[in-house]
Formats: structure tokens, sequence, C-alpha cells
């Protein structure tokens, strides 16, 4: 049994044993099994939530799923975003002829098979997404995206050797100094609290021997915060509100209007112009976001009145009329739910199947608006400096 990937802490009487684990790796599901099997815990924490819990052991249900309720609950981007996750685990899962998180299902078994305590350690995944964001200035979310999206789509493979070099300290602390530098607010969420906070489910866990499952990149940091006390509640506040959005969503349209009330007064032909431009540029990009999704052309059609409309109310999105028009005219069907999972293996699947087809709708429809706000706004400001 490798020991490298393994690390043990003795504190107050009681002994803990970290696996580091590559999260789409076989042999580390095989380790896992070793360990505990050799080690006998009292109890074996696992690095999931509850919400992953049962997303690992009873699948995604989605044929459950309520797309119109997904729209009206402004979750387009998140679930997308998950999906392509999920994308991304899948090829490498495929690559290895593995299952993702099988070193998590291991832990869940073995527990199961020993009669041990099982200890859902992570902290609930929306809470940790929130306060990620919440840590991002917009350039930096943007970058992020953009990272992240890349990376999803990348048919870039890896080989099993690479895979195992993840689970080394060395290639961790590596890979986190590097990550830090890029995003340097985004450790504190992603990796520090949850260090903390595993830390301290894994003190709290019964018995006298615990073993925990983990990625290795959390176990540096679970083994200095261990010895330390660490509030779980506080950990687990969702962070206030920036102010911020909702002032500039609703100065934008505001002094928009203004600028073509004023010009109106003063010079009606210029007033048209800047109505017409706003209409347009706002109206055919949201509309060019929604061909590009391979909306139907209602759903089109909607995106483009829409967007001029819903541009000047920070409440509203084209992207939710349009993606409300597509998924009722091109309704999902219960073959499209079966087939999810599997048609975001592949990029072409996302545009294909019609579940997805509806949140790149979304999404696509609010982008072109979003730019729109900018190009329209600026042509409205240059017609209103140029005749004014």
């Amino acid at each position: 049994m490798s020991e490298e990937n393994i690390t043990r802490i003795h504190l107050h009487d009681k002994e803990y044993i970290l696996i580091g684990t590559a999260h789409v790796s076989k042999s580390s599901a095989e380790l896992v099994k070793e360990v505990i099997d050799r080690e006998k815990p009292d109890s074996v924490c696992i690095e999931l939530d509850e919400a992953r819990y049962k997303s690992i052991t009873e699948g995604n249900k989605w044929k459950d799923m309520d797309i119109f309720q997904v729209i009206k609950d402004k979750k387009a981007s998140l679930l997308l975003m998950n999906l392509a996750i999920s994308s991304f685990q899948k090829r490498m899962a495929k690559q290895f002829d593995i299952h993702p998180g099988q070193e998590m299902i291991q832990g869940i078994e073995s527990a199961k098979e020993l009669d041990a305590q099982l200890v859902l350690a992570d902290r609930n995944i929306q809470i940790t997404f929130s306060r990620i964001w919440g840590n991002l200035g917009l350039k930096g979310r943007a970058m992020l995206l953009t990272q992240v999206i890349a990376s999803i789509f990348s048919r870039e493979t890896i080989t099993e050797e690479e895979l195992e070099k993840m689970k080394s300290q060395d290639m961790i602390d590596s890979m986190l100094q590097e990550f830090t530098e890029t995003f340097p607010r985004l450790k504190t969420p992603l990796i520090d609290e949850r260090d903390q906070y595993l830390a301290q489910n894994i003190k709290e866990a019964p018995g006298q021997k615990v073993v925990a499952v983990l990625g290795a990149a959390h176990v540096p940091g679970i083994t200095k915060e261990i010895e330390k006390e660490h509030d779980l509640q506080q950990l687990s506040k969702l962070p206030p509100k920036s102010k911020a959005p909702k002032i500039i969503g609703w100065s934008i349209p505001i002094l928009i209007l203004s600028i073509i009330l004023y010009t109106f007064i003063a010079n009606p032909s210029a007033g048209w112009q800047q109505m017409i431009s706003w209409l347009l540029w706002h109206g055919s990009l949201s509309a060019i976001g929604t061909a590009l999704a391979f909306g139907h052309p209602l759903a089109i059609l909607t995106a483009f009145i829409a967007a001029p409309i819903t541009s000047l109310s920070p409440l509203l999105a084209s992207g939710w009329f349009a993606g409300i028009v597509q998924a009722y005219v091109s309704k999902p069907n219960v073959k499209d739910f079966e087939t999810l999972a599997e048609d975001v293996f592949h990029f072409k699947g996302f545009w294909h199947n019609k579940v997805t087809r509806v949140l790149l709708v979304v999404i696509l429809a609010n982008l072109g608006s979003s730019i729109g706000t900018f190009i329209g706004g600026a042509d409205v400001i240059r017609l209103f400096l140029k005749h004014i």
C-alpha cells in the first residue's frame, strides 16, 4: 500500500488517517478500500455534502426537473455550468474507464460494510459557490468563467501518470500557487475555508480512529487546521449581497433614457436616431445570441422584441422570455431528460439536447443583450454629443 498519499495525525487520544485522492483515479478508489479494510475505523469522513451525497448515490434525477422553474428561478447559468463540469468529469472518467467520484462511493460502501459511522464532512456546495462569487469582482468573474468554459470543452487528455502526480503534495502546492496567482480571492472560499470546515468535522467525527477520504489538495491545509477550533456556523454564512449591481443596473437605463429624452426635446431627429440605435443593437445582438444557440425562430423573434425593453430594467432579462418560448415551442421530452447526462459528454450534445438548448438560449440571449447595452449606450451618447 502506497503511504505517500496517506497522512496520519494523532490528536487528543484519537487517530486521524487522511487519504489524499484524485477524484477520477481508479487507484484512489482501490487505496480507499485497502486503507479502510485494514484500519477498521470507527468513522469514515468523505468530502461530500448532503446534496452531492444524494447525487452520487441516487443519481441525477433529470426527469424530475422542471425546465420552466429553472428559468424562473434564474438558475439556467448554474445548471449549465454543473452540466458542463459533469461533462468534463465524464470525459476523464471514460478515458480511464472509471466513474467520477469512485473513491467517494468506495468510502461510502466500505463504511457500510464495517458498520462505521459515515460523516458528510464538506460544506454545502451552494454556500461555497456563493462565497466564491462574492469574492470576485466583475473582471474576476469574467476571467473565471472564460477559463472554466475553456477547460471544460478542451479535448486535451492526460496520462494516468500525470493524474497520479496530482496526488503528490509537492505538485498540489505548485498547482495551488499558480491558481492563487491567477485568482487570489478564490483560494479563501474554495480551499482555505473548506479546509477549516472539513478539519472541524473530521475532528468531531465519533470514535477513536477516523479515516477521511479527501481530494489531495485539501490534505496539507486540513493537517494544519485540525489542531485549531473553527466555527462552522460562521463558515456557512452567505456573503451579504452587494448593492453595487443594483445601483449600476438601475443607473444605466435611467441615464440612457434621460439622454434620449433630453435629445428628443432639443433635437427630435437625433432622438429618433438614438431610439432606433438602442432598439436595433439590443434586439439584433440578443437575437443573434439566440440563433447561435439554435433557438426556434419564435424564440429569436422574442429575444429581438424583448431585449430593448428588458434592458431598461435589471429585474428582467430577454433570455428568460426567449428561453420560455423555446421551451414551449420545442418542449424537451422524456428522452431528452433521459439522455441528458450522456449528451453533455460531447460538445455538440449541448446544442442537440432540447434541455441544454433551452439553457443556451437563455444565456446567449442575455449575453447578446448585455453587449447591446454597452454598444447601444455608447452610440446613444455619441449621437447626443454629435447633435447637441
